[in-house]
């Protein structure tokens, strides 16, 4: 099989004459083997039965699998002073999206929150040129199909530019990453949160897990080391990780309300 893809994380593999046995990335306790037990697939079969979904999500091209694939997150559009970031990452590629994504000027970094959305970043990387990708090196042992495209960074923090920093927020994974925009897309600025925090249902509030299919609650000294790295970071809006999951104004003071509550709750 070339280049598997395991059809619930949607973690694209290296070469292999055959399918793995395991994805450790689904058995891992943070997610999940789907219930017909471990199942692969391939970019090439992606494309007989997958789309790409372009639309705007609150103010920023959204992109994502049509119809929903393994996790089902969306990869953002960032045109920042750091250059043009697609952050976080999809499962498919197509001509297509690369050629819209050049239309607006190309991408010239790839940055990923945590490993569960590594998805195939390489594939990524290639096609729009043989990128970087940013990836924090707590979380390493995750890369399924190494590339030297791929950028590891060390640390709480890692500035790309005076607007544009990488925030290491752990707690899902070691290396759980934000991205700060400080003047983007509004006035204000924006976290980009993936899963460490991630935005619940009621688009007010944030929220903390180490597992969210399994239900598993982060522990609060993680949550505690999250608030930490995050005080002085001064934000008015949060994009979560899939579509429509994001808290447009006043997120700054949800996001430490939610701090709050979180901890009270684990405490109580």
């Amino acid at each position: 099989m070339t280049l598997p893809i395991c059809e619930t994380c949607g973690t694209q593999y290296a070469h292999a004459p055959t399918a793995p046995m395991h994805c450790p990335v689904c058995e891992d306790d943070r997610q999940y083997v789907g219930p017909k037990g471990q199942t692969w697939t391939t970019h090439d079969a992606l494309k007989s039965g997958y789309t790409l979904r372009f639309e705007e999500d609150a103010g920023l091209l959204g992109i994502g699998l049509a119809p929903d694939f393994a996790i089902n997150q969306r990869a953002l559009y960032l045109p920042t002073d750091a250059g043009n970031i697609l952050w976080e990452c999809l499962s498919l590629v197509s001509d297509d999206a690369v050629g819209v994504l050049k239309a607006r000027g190309g991408v010239d970094i790839i940055a990923i929150s945590h490993p569960h959305f590594y998805s195939s970043m390489v594939e990524w990387s290639e096609a729009l040129g043989n990128i970087p990708v940013l990836l924090h090196e707590a979380d390493k042992e995750w890369v399924r199909r190494p590339s030297p495209n791929i950028r590891f960074w060390r640390g709480d923090t890692h500035r790309l530019s005076d607007g544009v920093t990488l925030i290491r927020s752990g707690g899902h994974f070691p290396g759980s990453t934000v991205l700060h925009w400080k003047d983007g897309p509004r006035a204000g600025g924006a976290l980009f949160s993936g899963d460490a925090p991630q935005v619940v249902s009621d688009r007010r509030h944030v929220s903390f897990m180490h597992s969210y299919p399994n239900y598993m609650p982060m522990k609060a000294d993680a949550v505690r080391g999250m608030r930490a790295r995050l005080q002085g970071c001064a934000f008015e809006d949060v994009f979560g990780y899939t579509w429509g999951r994001n808290i447009i104004g006043g997120a700054r003071a949800a996001v430490d309300a939610s701090f709050e509550r979180y901890l009270s709750a684990m405490a109580g």
